[in-house]
């Protein structure tokens, strides 16, 4: 009778679970998350069911979160070989069978519909950080070349769908892999100098390589246009430029503290487009001003160092390189749409984390914070 009583609590018996999470890192996620649901409810409220369905987005992404922080690095390294294939084989079945939606080719019917490209944000740092263990304390400028191929391959069926958006997301966690591995900066530099002289070279020649009837061999005419709208939104200003154009209306118009929640004229007289997932950061800077971008900004930069310095603390080669590249992840995100958004970079599909409304996405972000509080148990697991 007496083992009934002297048996723990189910709160002493639920500890271990959360025991070792990662306090900061879950603090500045859950600052970045309430952000996310007090704009999707001014940009969504009239959007049908959005806001509560971001709201069950997010709960899903926490649930993930949760369950993939139960299992050790170690054991994430099982997974990174088969999950890659899987990945790979499902990107040649999208390019033979897949489902073309407006000129892109993404999606594959395999009794849901879905889109395997997804797999790949995580499945590629999965991999590389799996390769470069192996060959820990013996890496050749061989082994580094096989890490660009693992990497290329991808990258480059993605590109083919075409998603330029998700290729970029990829590309930047792989690369953050390989730069973390110990790629010399001999061989980093001369790539960055060129891309700087290209860039600068189709600024000074935009007049010419962006006039009527010029196209550019190597990217689509999808993506060119997005590239001279980047450069001169004027362009066609009610067409092509008119998201770039709205976006930095919005923006502007915030000023220093906003309009107010809900005040957002650009937002709720429905100038801006897709307001509530991939230009919802312009709704965002419109309701609460340069004050409100600082914040969330330095709210991405927090996570970000936090996770860089999980990455730094990790115990073993494979837990520093994996939580590098998924930390440059969350960077890449926020970056790139931010800049999209404000005129900086070319339109892209990627949404800003915990922000926008997707998905495919959140859950995406679940598994990678999963992933971040796994290392992060491992680190305090063997200090104590």
């Amino acid at each position: 009778m007496s083992a009934v009583f002297d048996q723990p609590s189910l709160f002493k018996r639920s500890l271990p679970l959360v025991q070792g999470f990662d306090g900061l890192l879950a603090f500045a996620v859950f600052l970045l998350a309430c952000a996310g649901l007090v704009i999707m409810y001014s940009a969504g409220y009239d959007h049908g069911t959005r806001f509560a369905d971001h709201g069950r987005n997010m709960l899903i992404a926490g649930a993930i979160m949760f369950v993939v922080a139960q299992v050790p690095p170690q054991k994430l390294m099982i997974f990174a070989v088969p999950l890659y294939l899987l990945g790979v084989t499902l990107l040649v079945a999208v390019l033979v069978f897949g489902i073309t939606k407006k000129g892109a080719k993404r999606w594959l019917n395999v009794g849901v519909v879905i889109q395997p490209s997804e797999i790949l944000k995580i499945a590629v740092p999965l991999m590389l950080a799996w390769w470069f263990q192996k060959r820990e304390g013996q890496l050749r400028p061989l082994d580094f070349a096989v890490g660009l191929v693992l990497l290329a391959v991808p990258v480059g069926l993605i590109m083919k769908q075409p998603d330029l958006g998700t290729s970029l997301l990829v590309l930047a966690a792989g690369l953050a892999v390989i730069f973390f591995a110990g790629l010399s900066w001999k061989l980093i530099a001369p790539p960055v100098l060129l891309g700087i002289i290209g860039i600068s070279l189709i600024v000074w020649y935009e007049p010419q390589l962006c006039a009527d009837g010029m196209r550019w061999p190597v990217l689509h005419d999808y993506q060119q246009q997005r590239i001279c709208t980047l450069l001169d939104p004027s362009r066609d200003p009610l067409g092509k430029g008119f998201h770039i154009i709205q976006g930095m209306i919005a923006i502007g118009s915030g000023g220093m503290f906003g309009k107010g929640f809900m005040a957002g004229t650009q937002t709720h007289l429905e100038f801006i487009p897709e307001r509530t997932t991939d230009f919802i950061f312009a709704a965002y800077s419109e309701e609460f001003g340069l004050i409100g971008n600082l914040l969330l900004i330095a709210g991405f930069l927090f996570l970000i160092f936090r996770g860089l310095a999980i990455a730094m603390n990790a115990p073993t080669l494979f837990s520093r390189l994996l939580a590098g590249a998924l930390t440059m992840i969350f960077f890449t995100y926020a970056f790139v749409n931010m800049g999209m958004v404000s005129g900086i970079l070319p339109v892209v599909g990627v949404p800003l984390p915990f922000i926008s409304y997707g998905g495919t996405a959140m859950v995406t972000l679940g598994l990678a914070l999963g992933m971040l509080m796994s290392i992060a148990k491992a680190r305090r697991l063997v200090q104590t």
